[in-house]
């Protein structure tokens, strides 16, 4: 008894100290590593408030808050583990989305890409030569650093050196050339000055009130003057040159002309409400290619997953039957065209149906003008999808046709069902229960189909007397981006964000629907 109650003793002295001391150490090295990851994300934190990024700024504290919370309260501790996933759903899923939505409320296009105090501060930057200044002859001088400077010849004999970002000093008892090295600087070559003359015609040299800035290839001037002053009781950019006052116009995010319709560029980004959505219903130019881009869409979409499930299913038919010889081999090359990758298998479709050289274009399927006939770019889009998309519907098809009982179709066949009515009354209810959450997937997807769209014709042709850059090829994801990052009229930021949330509002409507009809499926499925 004794021995087993000697060995039924918890551990004690350096063996129990010892593992103390491990838990404590690992309890240091969690604290210690949480303490570096606040660390940084605070300083990421007070750079994102510096440069006004508000928006990341709060999510990425949410985040750390949150990353505390996990690993310091108890009963939350397992969640640990699940952190890093977390942050990476908010940081790169959550927060587009808010920002998105964010967007679509404000004029974010080009032009109006920076805010209010940004563009004071870069308005604020320009210089202009006042009257008076005086002219130089200036040599171009360069430190192991990289800092530019200046040696100003004047016409009255007065030299100076003026370094970028410090104060200018008068040269006494100059020498009658520029020298080859200055107080820790070197004179540039002609050619170094040539291909410096880009990166120093906006520096500004000197300090303070007392600055210098090139004019030309051989002249220079000082001293320069601050261009634009804000004034902030009028909340205006006052121009130094002309006295002209450029009042803050904060509906629209420009600095206009006190008198007259001139106006200060870059703007700044402002709250506009709801008129970015107001633009879709009341601009009839930008109505009309709308409705067109969304009726197409959703039969792109729809088309699409009809085409590629039935085709799909017909071949995982004919190989279903074991006297078809050689099924593996079928199999694996009907495949092939999922195997390679889009763009390649695009590229090579698009030159196949090339209306000059395509041996589809202008051989088998001449005059029907493949990308340049709204009709005809069309039906070639959902050729190439059918052709991309078929493979995978025939691998989902087999694999959900191998799970239907064989006794269902000798119970059917004894009844004396055709394979017609065995189709449509067994294996098509059977499949959709299996395969209608995937056709939901895949019409979702088409909905979105941006690469085949602006691999094949970046969705031309254009519709004409339209307001903003639309083609009748055009899905509503391919018409957006054209919106936001497309030539034309430039990049409307603001609207495209109103349009993508338009989309997502729809597609889960659509999903929505689709999902009823699943259950619907199911029901039915259930009484076969």
């Amino acid at each position: 008894m004794s021995a087993i109650a000697s060995k039924a003793r918890p551990p004690q002295g350096d063996l129990a100290f010892s593992k103390d001391q491990g838990n404590i150490v690992v309890i240091a090295l969690r604290y210690l590593a949480l303490m570096i990851v606040d660390a940084f994300a605070l300083i990421l934190i007070y750079g994102f408030l510096e440069d006004q990024n508000l928006g990341l700024a709060l999510i990425l504290g949410v985040i750390t808050v949150g990353a505390n919370i996990f690993v310091l309260v108890p009963s939350l501790f397992p969640i640990k583990w699940m952190t890093p996933g977390l942050m990476l759903i908010t940081l790169l899923v959550i927060y587009p989305v808010f920002y998105t939505v964010l967007t679509a409320f404000t004029n974010r296009a080009d032009g109006h890409i920076l805010n209010k105090s940004q563009v004071v501060d870069l308005l604020g930057q320009q210089r202009y030569v006042p009257e008076g200044a005086q002219l130089y002859e200036w040599t171009l001088y360069r430190s192991e650093d990289g800092t530019y400077a200046l040696w100003l010849t004047g016409d009255d004999g007065n030299v100076a050196f003026a370094p970028a970002g410090a104060p200018i000093i008068e040269v006494e008892s100059p020498p009658e050339e520029a020298p080859p090295t200055y107080e820790g600087y070197t004179q540039l070559t002609r050619a170094e000055r040539t291909q410096a003359l880009t990166e120093i015609q906006n520096l500004v040299f000197g300090e303070g009130e007392d600055t210098a800035g090139i004019q030309g290839r051989s002249q220079a001037a000082r001293p320069l003057e601050s261009r634009y002053v804000y004034d902030e009781e009028r909340d205006a950019l006052i121009d130094q040159s002309t006295g002209t006052a450029y009042i803050a116009d904060n509906q629209e995010g420009l600095f206009r002309a006190e008198r007259g319709s001139e106006v200060l560029q870059p703007g700044y980004q402002v709250n506009v409400g709801f008129r970015n959505f107001e633009r879709l219903v009341n601009d009839p130019g930008l109505r009309g290619p709308l409705l067109q881009v969304f009726v197409w869409t959703v039969t792109f979409a729809l088309l699409s997953v009809l085409t590629t499930f039935a085709v799909g299913l017909f071949m995982a038919l004919i190989l279903n039957d074991n006297a078809i010889p050689g099924r593996k081999i079928i199999r694996s090359l009907l495949i092939i065209p999922y195997a390679i990758p889009g763009v390649i298998a695009i590229g090579v479709w698009r030159g196949m149906l090339n209306e000059n050289l395509g041996i589809i274009g202008a051989g088998l399927g001449s005059g029907i003008g493949w990308q340049t006939d709204p009709w005809g770019v069309k039906f070639g889009i959902l050729l190439i999808n059918l052709w991309l998309g078929y493979p995978y519907m025939m691998l989902i098809s087999s694999g959900a046709l191998q799970a239907i009982p064989s006794e269902v179709y000798e119970a059917a066949a004894v009844d004396g069902a055709t394979p017609v009515q065995r189709f449509w009354r067994i294996t098509l209810p059977l499949l959709l229960i299996t395969m209608g959450p995937l056709l939901i997937a895949s019409f979702t997807y088409n909905f979105n189909n941006f690469l085949i769209i602006e691999a094949y014709n970046a969705g031309n042709p254009p519709i004409p007397g339209t307001n903003t850059p639309a083609g009748y090829s055009d899905i509503l994801i391919s018409y957006t981006y054209r919106l936001a990052f497309g030539a034309g009229r430039g990049a409307d930021y603001g609207y495209a964000a109103a349009i993508t949330i338009i989309i997502f509002a729809i597609v889960a409507i659509i999903t929505l629907m689709q999902f009823r009809l699943t259950r619907r499926w199911e029901e039915a499925g259930a009484n076969v």
